[in-house]
């Protein structure tokens, strides 16, 4: 009786030591399965922060552009926003945002104010962002020239350029009369000295100063 008792007692030992290493072994393994997920994560995180960095590298310089456009026709931004105070036009008081046409993409022809192809569709896109967003603003729509003829002359025809922007506005894309202005700057408020054909060209330009 004694000898199956200790029988018994060493196959309980060896079942709970044989248990103990399983165990053992079960846990390391889902440890070590852990850790390698782990790694794996962060293995991906890096891999994103990467391609983040990658991509505001990439775009570091077109947004230190636009900083550059929009510290240029500023003044005439806040020139607008002066007069729609005054006038009484704003219900918040805001510059939303300003939209600047470039002769490379609202193409006149010379000594003409008729808007072209390309200035249809630049307006088109505009009126689209703008019907999306859904608000109630005041447009200005700003003519300029470059320096190339009398000041009265450009005067003119940078008004006769904003009013063909307001009237296309209005009758393609319903924006009402009474949310739209036209000025000219004429060659009065230039973006670069006009001394060459692509200054002049961006010196050519219509722009929508966008307020709430």
């Amino acid at each position: 009786m004694r000898q199956m008792n200790l029988m018994l007692l060493l196959v309980i030992t060896v079942g709970v030591i044989a248990g103990g290493c399983a165990t053992k072994e079960y846990v390391r393994g889902e440890v070590e399965t852990s850790e390698g997920r782990l790694s794996d994560r962060l293995a991906g995180v890096e891999t994103s922060v990467e391609k983040n960095q990658e991509m505001l590298a990439g775009h570091s310089g077109e947004i230190d552009r636009l900083s550059t456009e929009t510290a240029e026709v500023s003044k005439t931004a806040q020139d607008a926003l002066d007069r729609a105070i005054a006038a009484g036009k704003l219900a918040e008081g805001k510059l939303l945002y300003e939209t600047v046409l470039s002769d490379d993409s609202v193409r006149f022809g010379f000594d003409k104010s008729e808007l072209s192809r390309e200035a249809k569709a630049a307006l088109d896109a505009f009126s689209s962002d703008l019907i999306e967003r859904d608000e109630g603003v005041y447009i200005e729509i700003q003519g300029h020239t470059d320096s190339t003829g009398p000041d009265e002359y450009n005067l003119r025809l940078g008004e006769q350029r904003a009013e063909s922007v307001l009237r296309y506005l209005n009758a393609e894309h319903g924006l009402p009369l009474h949310r739209l202005s036209a000025i000219s700057y004429g060659e009065s408020a230039p973006l670069e000295e006009n001394s060459t054909r692509e200054a002049r060209a961006k010196n050519r330009r219509v722009a929508l100063v966008v307020l709430k």
